[in-house]
């Protein structure tokens, strides 16, 4: 009888234990499926990877970007920075504008920090140097503020949504201030992939109009002396001298200093950030363009945007402080559609056509190669009593209809 009590006793303590084991397996699971794509639950930590060039010539467009990020989840979230029930949380990481370190960092952020979106480069050449591996990983990169027409182009892939313009649109405004029949016109440009795609995105433009490109012309971006390059430009005896360029090592002193004007040559450019501006004293008058200045958008995310940045850094807004706003929020945008969901598959869907408001008004993520279409502005210089450097005047803004640069990724 005590033998027949202990045998069943020692059943019902077996069933107690596989029981047991059961429930613990299936809510391993659930947690499981949860912590992995943040599908069903609240209160999940989703991780966001900014890579910029905090360091390098580069350095003030990283610190822009970054300073715009921060402040465009704060705008997006209602200063709680969560969304759909979950935190959000961002890893920096400088690039050095070095396409190899950018790659490591890439990695970094994807293995050992696990983002679950990638947010960058300022460097063109870090940037399509990354660009495998958001595939690779299938994470959503938001592509802010590099340039290159690659980038949405021959090395799109489908995890890419770009924020910032492409050297498409900035041809296309940089062309209508200029080109028409009969206009000579010479391009000089940095030595690598944005000064490359810019030109030749601006000659397809140019050419559209009827203008003829005489000459192009292209600078090692490290170099301190351009003298020779620009005897070149004179030689050539264009109507117009065209400058695409970027980062504190500009040549605008040096333009000014051999007279290209005095020869009849007139110059054009597009607008670069507040530091430049000193630089363009001799161009006062001057007819292009720009992608952003802080006085040009008239709208309640820009006027939200200029009164933050003043209050938090005691200084105005500059040329990629709102890109870095805009990636921000097309972010937080995309994972309120998702209620949170982070998967890649779901966010495409959701973000391929998604319009969303920015600094510069409303940009559209275009199916075909997810490009935001967005506004520029034509913009003459003028010198303003009381202020050291000339400042863009608005001729008119240019919409994103018109500035749509062609799909280059078929």
């Amino acid at each position: 009888m005590r033998k027949k009590l202990f045998g069943l006793l020692m059943f019902v303590i077996l069933l107690l234990i596989v029981s047991a084991c059961g429930d613990s397996t299936d809510s391993s699971s659930e947690d499981n499926k949860g912590e992995k794509g943040h599908e069903s639950a609240d209160g999940e930590t989703i991780k966001i990877g900014v890579l910029a060039s905090l360091t390098g010539a580069l350095e003030s467009y990283g610190k822009q970007t970054k300073q715009g990020f921060e402040l465009g989840l704060d705008y997006a979230t209602d200063g709680t920075m969560e969304v759909a029930g979950n935190k959000i949380e961002v890893i920096f990481e400088d690039t050095e504008t070095k396409p190899e370190v950018a790659v490591q960092k890439a990695t970094k952020l994807l293995e050992d920090d696990g983002v679950d979106f990638l947010v960058g480069s300022s460097s063109s050449g870090d940037t399509l140097a990354v660009l495998p591996l958001a595939e690779e990983y299938e994470k959503i990169m938001v592509v802010e503020p590099a340039v290159a027409d690659s980038i949405t182009g021959e090395e799109f892939n489908p995890y890419i949504f770009r924020t910032g313009r492409n050297s498409s649109q900035d041809a296309v405004a940089g062309a209508a201030a200029i080109a028409e029949p009969g206009v000579k016109i010479a391009t000089f440009a940095p030595d690598y992939s944005f000064g490359w795609d810019g030109i030749a995105a601006f000659k397809q433009a140019a050419e559209a109009l009827g203008a003829e490109i005489v000459l192009e012309e292209y600078a090692d971006p490290e170099a301190t002396d351009f003298t020779s390059h620009l005897q070149k430009i004179i030689e050539a005896n264009p109507d117009y001298l065209y400058v695409v360029w970027a980062g504190a090592n500009t040549p605008w002193n040096q333009i000014e200093d051999v007279k290209i004007q005095d020869k009849g040559i007139q110059i054009s450019t597009g607008v670069a950030d507040i530091a430049t501006l000193p630089t363009l004293q001799g161009l006062v008058g001057m007819e292009g363009f720009t992608v952003y200045h802080y006085t040009l958008p008239d709208n309640k995310v820009n006027d939200w945007l200029i009164a933050e940045h003043e209050k938090q850094f005691n200084e105005v807004p500059d040329l990629f402080t709102p890109g870095g706003m805009t990636a921000a929020i097309a972010i937080v945008e995309a994972l309120k559609n998702t209620d949170g969901n982070v998967d890649a598959t779901t966010l495409i869907e959701v973000m391929e056509g998604m319009s969303f408001e920015t600094p510069k008004g409303t940009m559209t993520f275009r199916e075909e190669d997810h490009q935001a279409l967005q506004s520029l502005y034509s913009v003459t210089l003028e010198k303003q009593e009381g202020i050291d450097h000339p400042v863009p005047i608005l001729i008119r803004e240019l919409s994103p209809e018109e500035t749509a640069p062609p799909i280059m990724n078929d």
